[in-house]
C-alpha cells in the first residue's frame, strides 16, 4: 500500500511503498477513505512530540470501512463504518484504566505516534478503540469530529456549566465545538490570530456572538474559555479574560511555555487545567450529543501524497476547517 511516512522529525514525509498490514485477534483491517490532519500530528512531524517509533504513519481522524476482522472480534462487522482515533490502546490494568479514566492509561499506544496511523490507504486498529461513526455525513467531513470534535467536546465539557465561552484558536477543534456550545444556548466569543479577519467572520458564521484578534479581551468577562492554540502565552490571557470562579481549559497535547503571571490574575478561584486525550466513552457520548444538530463541518481535502503541503497549510495558518487527506 501507499503511506506518508515520518522517517525523521523536522523533515517532511516521504511516500512509501509499504505492506498492507494483518489484522491480530482483537483488531480489525480498514481501507482508510478519510484522515483528518490534526495540530497534534503537526507537533509529532516537527518534533515538538519526542518521537516514539520511527518511521511512522501519522494520522488519527481515521474514517474507513472494515474490511478483515480479528478471529476474537464479536462488536463490528465487514463492511461497516467506523473511526480510529488518537488513543490507539490501553493497558486496562493500571489505577487509571480500572477507575475508568482510560484516558490517563500509565501504558497506552497512541494511533500515528505508536501505532501506523492514517496518512495511508490501510490501517490496522484494535477493536475496542473504534468508534462506529453514524450515517447522514459523508467520509470526508466526518474525519475531524474524530479528534477535533472528540478533543473539544472534551474540552468543552470540562469548562463546566457555563453561559458564555470563549474559543482561543478558531480552528478544526474550535469550529466545531462551537456549534455544539451554541445548540445549548451557550455564547460563544471566538479568538483568532490578530488581524485575521477571515478566520473572524468564519466564526461570526458559525453563531459566534463575538470576535477578535487573541491579543484582545472580551468585552465581558467570560465563565469559561478553552486554549486550543499551542502558544503557552494565551494562558494567561485567558485568566484575565474569565470572571471570578473561571476557568481556563487547555484543549491541546502540546503548548509552547506559560510565561509568569501575577497571582492577582488566578486569584478569585479561577483554574487553569488540561484535556488529556479522550475515552471510548468521549465518542459514545459525542456522537450521540451530535445527533439532531446540524452540525457543518467544513474542510479542505488533499491527496494522499499532498500531506505535506496539508500539514504547512495547518502550520501557518492557512485553513479555514479542517484538512483532510483522501487516499
Amino acid at each position: 500500500m501507499r503511506a506518508m511516512r515520518l522517517h525523521r522529525p523536522g523533515r517532511p514525509l516521504v511516500l512509501d511503498e509499504i505492506d498492507r498490514p494483518v489484522s491480530l485477534s482483537d483488531e480489525v483491517l480498514v481501507k482508510v477513505t478519510a484522515c483528518g490532519v490534526c495540530r497534534t500530528d503537526l507537533h509529532i512531524v516537527d518534533g515538538d512530540l519526542p518521537a516514539h517509533v520511527l518511521p511512522i504513519v501519522p494520522g488519527h481522524e481515521i474514517v474507513g470501512e472494515i474490511i478483515q476482522l480479528g478471529r476474537t472480534v464479536t462488536s463490528l462487522c465487514i463492511g461497516q463504518k467506523v473511526g480510529i482515533p488518537w488513543l490507539g490502546r490501553t493497558c486496562g490494568t493500571c489505577e487509571y484504566c480500572l477507575s475508568g479514566h482510560e484516558n490517563l492509561c500509565d501504558r497506552p499506544a497512541f494511533t500515528g505516534y505508536d501505532i501506523d496511523g492514517g496518512y495511508a490507504e490501510y490501517a490496522v486498529a484494535q477493536a475496542i478503540a473504534c468508534i462506529p461513526l453514524p450515517t447522514g455525513l459523508d467520509d470526508i467531513h466526518l474525519a475531524p469530529l474524530v479528534c477535533a470534535g472528540l478533543i473539544g467536546f472534551r474540552s468543552y465539557r470540562a469548562a463546566g456549566s457555563i453561559k458564555t465561552l470563549g474559543l482561543v484558536g478558531f480552528g478544526a477543534a474550535a469550529h466545531i465545538i462551537a456549534q455544539v456550545a451554541r445548540a445549548d444556548g451557550v455564547e460563544v466569543y471566538a479568538f483568532t490570530r490578530p488581524g485575521d479577519e477571515a478566520a473572524q467572520q468564519f466564526a461570526l458564521d458559525l453563531g459566534a456572538a463575538w470576535t477578535g484578534g487573541s491579543d484582545q479581551l472580551p468585552p465581558r468577562k467570560l465563565d469559561a474559555v478553552i486554549v486550543f492554540a499551542p502558544d503557552g502565552s494565551l494562558i494567561p490571557r485567558g485568566l484575565q479574560m474569565v470572571r471570578k470562579g473561571g476557568h481556563v481549559v487547555c484543549g491541546g497535547i502540546y503548548m509552547s511555555e506559560i510565561p509568569a503571571f501575577p497571582y492577582s490574575d488566578l486569584w478569585g478561584e479561577r483554574r487553569i487545567s488540561s484535556v488529556a486525550n479522550l475515552s471510548r466513552a468521549d465518542g459514545r457520548d459525542f456522537f450521540a450529543r451530535i445527533r439532531g444538530i446540524d452540525l457543518r463541518t467544513v474542510v479542505v481535502p488533499y491527496a494522499l501524497s499532498a500531506a505535506n503541503a496539508a500539514l504547512a497549510d495547518l502550520r501557518e495558518g492557512r485553513l479555514k476547517g479542517a484538512a483532510v487527506l483522501i487516499p
